[in-house]
């Protein structure tokens, strides 16, 4: 089984990746109708936050009160509890993949370090909602496998800039940086703070020394 915090191996293309354009777009995409995209998306944020609280043990019932919605409303958006399930992790991945844009303009060793801090915390925070997701849909499923091609996109790219730049040991593949950042964030009993020094630690181990 697919380690589901193991981000994949950087030598896809970005065609494989997905490009830029959002997963939710090919996805899980929003209703065309205002009021139904209203209720979508109340639906999408109190699943998020009840996850969040309780991990994905939330029921239903009580994700569809905190939106303000029937039932009934929430099961025509969201057949099933995997639908729902995809569509709160898709949002987040694409939020995490979009998270690369924004520390575009730090220099490229920079850049790499603030975006795998985010996704340690990330890999962390979205587990069980992964985990559920895999049991229900299965590791072939288009919806996982587009999610694993976004964050490709965005941490592979971070890696080439800074291997180029001669930041990064040039043996280092994205799957090894994926690795390593995934077991860190498997960590029990430890404090966000110490999480992020762990990987300050690991990531040092990549920069690119030449022999003297």
């Amino acid at each position: 089984m697919t380690d589901p915090t193991t981000l994949p191996d950087a030598d896809a293309s970005p065609s494989e990746a997905g490009g830029a354009q959002p997963l939710a777009a090919t996805l899980v995409p929003r209703p065309k109708r205002a009021d139904a995209r209203r209720n979508y998306d109340k639906l999408v944020t109190a699943a998020r936050q009840a996850f969040a609280e309780r991990d994905t043990e939330a029921s239903l019932e009580d994700i569809a009160r905190r939106a303000g919605v029937g039932i009934g409303t929430l099961y025509r958006h969201f057949p099933t509890r995997s639908a729902l399930l995809a569509a709160v992790y898709v949002d987040e991945v694409d939020a995490m993949a979009r998270a690369a844009e924004d520390v575009g303009h730090l220099e490229p060793w920079e850049a790499l370090r603030a975006w795998l801090h985010q996704y340690v915390g990330f890999a962390a925070a979205k587990r069980a909602l992964h985990e559920q997701l895999l049991a229900a849909e299965g590791a072939d499923a288009e919806v996982l496998g587009a999610c694993r091609g976004a964050l490709l996109g965005a941490g592979g790219g971070l890696l080439r800039r800074a291997q180029a730049a001669g930041e990064v040991r040039p043996d280092v593949t994205f799957d090894d940086v994926g690795r390593m950042v995934s077991g860190i964030a498997l960590l029990r009993a430890t404090e966000p703070e110490q999480v992020q020094r762990i990987l300050d630690v690991a990531l040092d181990g990549l920069r690119y020394r030449p022999a003297h």
